[in-house]
């Protein structure tokens, strides 16, 4: 099944530089190259893929839409940021579209709307890793994000010791399709 893949653009720019770059210094090459990989791994699972940018700063009165090698390419309006775009089409799509992003904002209204969530970290392992494979993530620390932690940590759980609990295995699941 194809789903929705919605991308912040500048926020996948600054976690691939870890932090080196910001919305307003990130080249026209870097966002290219981004693009590439964007659309190499589309061509590779199939899934349609939308990729946000703030231009916000920038003199246009309407928003601007591009479509390059199978991705949408969305460049905000005058006045109107990536995360008000992005909250905008979860609302439409719900839990048939993939947020990525690293943004709380962003990533909550994702939640609320039944979508599921990719932070920007693991997009970026999943973009860098070539080769598709089902094999088992390395390690449960790399699955659970900072909001599910607490609840993964109960003491005095019931049930099978060995058994990942549901929303781990469930999010496994999910991530296996990527």
């Amino acid at each position: 099944m194809s789903r929705h893949i919605i991308v912040d653009g500048y926020n996948l720019l600054g976690v691939q530089a870890k932090g080196a770059l910001n919305a307003g210094q990130a080249g026209e090459s870097a966002r290219e190259a981004l693009l590439l990989d964007l659309a190499t791994y589309r061509h590779r699972v199939g899934h349609t893929m939308t990729v946000v940018f703030d231009a916000w700063r920038q003199h246009g009165a309407t928003q601007q839409q591009e479509h390059r090698a199978g991705l949408t390419v969305v460049f905000t309006r005058q006045g109107e940021q990536a995360d008000q775009v992005i909250q905008r089409l979860v609302r439409a799509e719900g839990h048939d579209c993939v947020v990525v992003s690293s943004d709380h904002e962003i990533l909550n209204t994702a939640r609320a709307y039944g979508a599921f969530v990719l932070r920007s970290q693991e997009f970026l392992q999943k973009l860098r890793h070539r080769s598709h494979s089902t094999s088992t993530l390395r390690s449960i620390d790399s699955i659970v994000t900072d909001d599910e932690a607490p609840r993964t940590q109960r003491l005095g759980k019931k049930g099978n010791p060995r058994k990942l609990p549901k929303a781990i295995r469930q999010r496994l699941r999910n991530l296996k399709k990527f």
